[in-house]
């Protein structure tokens, strides 16, 4: 089985979506179940409505989920676990408080050491741990050999015992940290293979831990993606706006285009463009760079301008809040002028809104409109360009001007001979 395990924290970031495409396509190439793991234990980050966002995102894009867990849901078995670490002795409880903590790291800050946990209260007697009524977090002990484990896209590493130290698994308030929640519930969905970001790289051995300690013994692969840098050349964060999946929608980009585009980062793949199905036939994680990848938004306008133009004309149409596939066909026909849906729908409802007559044009512009208020349906521009010059006498400028400003509600766009065969059927409309 395999999981995407977001946190309603925040609008998705690309390189979530990014991790949650590999894992669908894995799972559908294994045969295996996919499942969404909304990992909502940090209730004070939590945001009120980001895991309904987050599963809508994820329909929208066809990663339909098999099953949609919330990590908090588990928590007394979280909770069980500890206790069974405690009382084999792989854990302890620690009565540090955040202030000695703190004190701890800024004197190793000093030292210029890499700051460890002391091991105060590991030593500390049954006695001394029942009679002391602090707070206290449970830690557990650090492993006594390096954790190894072989990523599919990074290789071998492996983490010393100080590496991992003795972290803590459940917080004061008796809630399981990041790390041994991801842990157990690995276990408990029954987990194949953990595609995920690299800034999970570190997580990783502890997690190994945890399952180890508690005597878990069927193996868990890894592959961590490679972060994606901004057009500076930095890890893209939220200061990004290209960062965030809900703003590159709202600009316009199909989720389509998006998918291919992140799909093709940092790949190597048959083709340039494709949909999520054909990627399924020939992703390979073993393909993917081991390095950063920049993210380039003239790509993604480029994929967006070539999945328009594939695009089934109904489809495309409903894309534009259009039902006629005719739509559909009049979009393509802009793609030269526009790569979003942001930047073509303007031009479309433009045709089908009032024409502003406050300009040099407008006498012509009203002789155009009664005499396509009489005129037939003709099949051809050419056949209807030489009905109005004959029943208006325009020519010339006089007439394609007035004409355009007239059908587009602009003096610039495609020929009108290109956009006739899907205009005709609507010539009343857009001349009212």
């Amino acid at each position: 089985m395999l999981r995407f395990a977001p946190s309603p924290t925040g609008d998705m970031h690309i390189g979530n979506l990014r991790v949650a495409i590999f894992n669908y396509i894995v799972a559908k190439q294994r045969g295996e179940r996919f499942i969404v793991r909304i990992e909502d234990t940090d209730k004070e980050r939590n945001i009120e409505g980001k895991d309904r966002e987050i599963l809508e995102i994820l329909q929208l894009f066809g990663l339909h989920a098999d099953d949609v867990y919330y990590q908090s849901h588990n928590l007394t078995v979280h909770q069980h676990m500890a206790i069974k670490l405690l009382e084999a002795r792989k854990a302890f409880a620690c009565f540090c408080t955040p202030e000695e903590l703190e004190a701890e790291r800024e004197a190793a800050k000093a030292s210029k050491k890499a700051y460890r946990y002391s091991g105060k209260c590991e030593v500390l007697s049954d006695a001394e741990v029942l009679a002391n009524e602090k707070p206290f977090t449970v830690r557990l002990k650090k492993p006594e050999s390096a954790i190894e484990f072989n990523d599919l896209i990074k290789g071998n590493q492996s983490f010393a015992p100080d590496d991992i130290d003795s972290f803590v698994i459940m917080r004061a308030d008796k809630t399981a940290t990041y790390n041994f929640a991801c842990a157990i519930d690995d276990m408990l969905h029954d987990i194949s293979l953990v595609i995920r970001g690299e800034d999970h790289v570190s997580n990783t051995p502890k997690q190994i831990h945890i399952r180890n300690q508690l005597g878990y013994d069927k193996e868990i692969a890894y592959a961590h993606l490679p972060i994606i840098l901004n057009t500076e050349g930095k890890k893209m964060s939220k200061r990004d706006d290209a960062s965030s999946v809900k703003w590159l929608i709202e600009e316009g980009f199909l989720p389509e285009a998006i998918a291919n585009y992140l799909i093709l980062l940092g790949n190597k793949t048959p083709q340039e463009v494709f949909t999520m199905e054909e990627a399924i036939a020939w992703f390979d994680l073993a393909n993917l760079s081991k390095a950063a990848a920049k993210f380039d938004i003239d790509k993604l306008r480029f994929l967006n301008r070539e999945h328009m133009k594939r695009m089934d004309s109904k489809e495309l149409s409903r894309a534009f809040g259009f039902a006629d596939a005719a739509i559909g066909e009049l979009v393509k026909c802009y793609l030269e002028e526009g790569s979003t849906v942001k930047e073509i729908k303007p031009k479309i409802e433009a045709i089908f809104s009032a024409k502003p007559t406050d300009h040099e044009w407008k006498e012509q512009m009203e002789n155009l409109r009664n005499a396509l208020k009489e005129a037939p349906l003709f099949e051809t521009f050419d056949e209807l360009k030489s009905y109005l010059m004959k029943t208006t006498g325009l020519k010339g400028k006089n007439f394609f001007k007035p004409l355009r400003l007239l059908l587009t509600g602009a003096e610039h766009g495609p020929e009108l001979s290109q956009l006739y065969p899907h205009l005709k059927s609507y010539l009343l409309e857009i001349i009212k």
